[in-house]
């Protein structure tokens, strides 16, 4: 996609087209592979969606995006798209990066060198303390603390993080902030210089499924990811599964094994992830990883230019059909199963997706959605 600023129109089409039902960041980017901008998709929509016999697509008007725009702007916010020089530049290699993210705050997303700390919320008192001590040593190396503005370890983090900078990435709109306890600490990261990120919309109020969405955004904009206290079932567990499937660094702060707030930790250390007693162990593992150069962050091969495919037959649109099932299974495996291109593959699949009867997991897994009973 373009790393060209948008104008205020592209902007407008953008928010548009990621706010239509059924269009992620990876559908968003195979639209604007697929017609060349946002404005071309938005139109294709509607011929894309009947093909699969789902009922019109919900588009906003212009009207209620321009409203969204002015809402940000009335409250000191703005729109970083993924080719602004402003946007976390690691969030951009993930697999499907947000096209667009509301942010409140400083420049400070622009920050190479970022590091997440997430743990527990009904963290213990030594656990808050080994939080800010990590934020604050992070801070003094030159390093923005990123996580996700919950209660306990999140909090504390945050806090320690304030004078050296950090990030809080919100799970829904950002003038619905989450826990009302922590709206102080909201506007004190603000006024420090830090930022306020969600790619949700404004007015968004947060539910269970948009937690993972953020804390894939928190691994994503970090070079690493730090547990401190995490129950074996936690969202700091799903953090740390995200950060290693974005190739991210994990460690994680032993804890006592008496103590069900550690054994999350404790688990991830037997499985590989660092031991750190302390921010030397952070710095010392990231200053290898070279931010700025590393190989990690270098961008995915282009997508398969699908502007110059021809639209699928209903042969072969049958043909994806018949080899989808419940199952999640590769998107090769469907290209080798069905022996169709590539290329015509993902634009079935997108239209599937656009129609909501497929699921998508792990990046590269596909599986048809059940149909309501």
């Amino acid at each position: 996609m373009t790393r060209e600023r948008l104008t205020p129109r592209q902007r407008v089409d953008w928010l548009r087209l990621i706010r239509t039902a059924n269009v992620g960041p990876q559908t968003f980017r195979q639209l604007i592979n697929r017609f060349g901008s946002a404005s071309a998709a938005l139109d294709a929509l509607p011929g894309l969606i009947r093909r699969n016999g789902a009922p019109p697509p919900s588009i906003p008007a212009i009207a209620e995006v321009e409203d969204e725009i002015a809402t940000a702007e009335k409250l000191g916010a703005r729109f970083v798209a993924v080719g602004d020089p402003d946007y976390p530049p690691h969030l951009r290699h993930i697999h499907g990066p947000p096209p667009l993210l509301a942010v409140m705050g400083g420049d400070i997303l622009a920050s190479g060198r970022t590091v997440g700390i997430v743990g527990a919320r009904n963290a213990s008192a030594a656990g808050r303390r080994m939080a800010q001590v990590l934020a604050r040593e992070l801070g003094d190396a030159g390093y923005v603390v990123v996580s996700g503005l919950a209660r306990g370890i999140d909090a504390a983090a945050h806090e320690a993080a304030l004078r050296g900078g950090t990030i809080a990435v919100m799970a829904g709109g950002l003038d619905r902030l989450y826990p009302d306890e922590n709206k102080p600490l909201a506007r004190a990261i603000i006024a420090e210089g830090g930022a306020l990120v969600s790619e949700m919309p404004f007015g968004w109020a947060a539910r269970a499924r948009d937690f993972p969405r953020r804390n894939r955004l928190v691994a994503g904009i970090s070079l690493g990811v730090v547990i401190v206290e995490a129950a074996r079932r936690s969202g700091s567990l799903i953090t740390a599964r995200l950060a290693l499937e974005q190739n991210r660094e994990v460690f994680a702060v032993p804890g006592s094994p008496l103590d069900p707030r550690a054994e999350g930790g404790n688990a991830l250390i037997r499985q590989g992830a660092t031991l750190i007693t302390c921010a030397a162990d952070i710095v010392d593992d990231l200053a290898q990883a070279r931010p700025a150069q590393s190989d990690l962050f270098e961008t995915d091969e282009p997508d398969q230019p699908l502007h110059a495919l021809p639209d699928p037959t209903s042969d072969e649109r049958h043909k994806l059909l018949d080899a989808l099932s419940p199952t999640p299974v590769p998107i090769d495996t469907l290209v080798q199963t069905c022996g169709l291109a590539a290329g015509t593959v993902q634009i079935l699949l997108l239209e599937l997706d656009l129609a909501g009867r497929i699921e998508r997991s792990g990046g590269q897994l596909v599986a048809l959605r059940p149909a309501a009973s």
